[in-house]
């Protein structure tokens, strides 16, 4: 059975990382349910050069031209950050994890903070109160001591915290390398076969 995997990307550096898991997820038989802020689509913009709206390239164009290749059997479902009617934002609707990357402090906050204000918040409220995996990649540095608070009351709410520091041990030549280790850990937390990195030893 095809999992289903819900990816959110927030207006924080760091792009990059929701496109790379989308990449790794799509190349398989998964359903992805993707929400991206509006935050979310000004960084990407400045930081990939897609161009959201207008007479701009479909976002599933975008991502093939990021080098995306679309298994035959996945699913990309794309939702709008106000649509409270998206599965996502439901307890009855069962998934396999959600992740996201990269989480902005905006995001973290309200999410400690039981704020529901957009998509991505309530669907992160949904999976720590239906005991659901949810993986957050915060982009912050420093952090300060508000920021640590947040994501301590995160993890012990549920989340699994999982800062975007890339390995260095396997030598990596390229900034390519640096991400997939990072993504590589994300997809091990959710049970997901990969070929992005070896395990030590």
């Amino acid at each position: 059975m095809s999992k289903k995997i819900v990816v959110a990307i927030c207006g924080a550096s760091g792009s990059i990382y929701g496109i790379r898991l989308l990449k790794a997820l799509l190349d398989k038989q998964v359903k992805v349910y993707l929400i991206i802020s509006e935050a979310g689509l000004r960084v990407l913009e400045h930081e990939t050069g897609y161009k959201a709206g207008g007479k701009s390239e479909s976002f599933e164009s975008f991502l093939k031209n990021q080098g995306v290749l679309f298994h035959k059997k996945t699913r990309l479902n794309r939702y709008d950050q106000d649509d409270f009617f998206a599965p996502p934002a439901s307890g009855s609707f069962r998934h396999d994890g959600m992740v996201i990357a990269p989480c902005s402090m905006k995001t973290l906050g309200a999410i400690t903070s039981g704020i529901a204000d957009n998509l991505i918040h309530r669907a992160a409220d949904v999976c720590l109160k239906e005991k659901r995996l949810l993986i957050l990649l915060p982009r912050e540095t420093p952090l300060s001591a508000i920021h640590l608070k947040n994501m301590y009351k995160a993890a012990i709410s549920g989340a699994t915290i999982m800062p975007p520091s890339p390995s260095f041990y396997f030598n990596p030549k390229t900034i390519s390398d640096l991400v997939d280790s990072v993504i590589a850990r994300v997809l091990d937390h959710l049970k997901i076969e990969h070929d992005l990195s070896e395990e030590w030893g």
